[in-house]
């Protein structure tokens, strides 16, 4: 899984810095439509497997597709929903989680300093 992390982890930001916050969530969101059970309305092990190519995830064995839907599966109902996706997306991503962090802390340090 180390490979296809490491590509994401290089494109995610930049999507991040192209396309702003919006843009961003928009396009996790049509990741998350691509490869979804649209029967389930989740993403499945099987349903990621059969998509997994429309992503650049198609080298991926099964055990690292199991173990992504593990990772992110935070309800334990062995699936992942929307918000469990974009969530996973974004922990797979160092670089855009330490851009997340800093925006929240200066965002809350400017209402700290309105405040007073």
């Amino acid at each position: 899984m180390a490979a296809a992390s490491q590509n994401f982890e290089d494109f995610l930001p930049v999507m991040a810095h192209k396309l702003g916050g919006d843009g961003l969530i928009g396009e996790l969101c049509n990741g998350f439509n691509l490869l979804m059970d649209t029967d389930k309305g989740v993403i499945t092990f099987e349903s990621l497997k059969r998509n997994s190519a429309l992503m650049g995830l198609q080298d991926m064995s099964d055990d690292d597709l199991r173990s992504m839907v593990r990772e992110g599966d935070f309800d334990g109902d062995g699936a992942l929903n929307q918000m469990e996706f974009c969530v996973l997306m974004f922990r797979l991503s160092p670089e855009l989680m330490e851009t997340s962090k800093f925006l929240v802390e200066e965002a809350l340090e400017q209402e700290f300093k309105a405040c007073h």
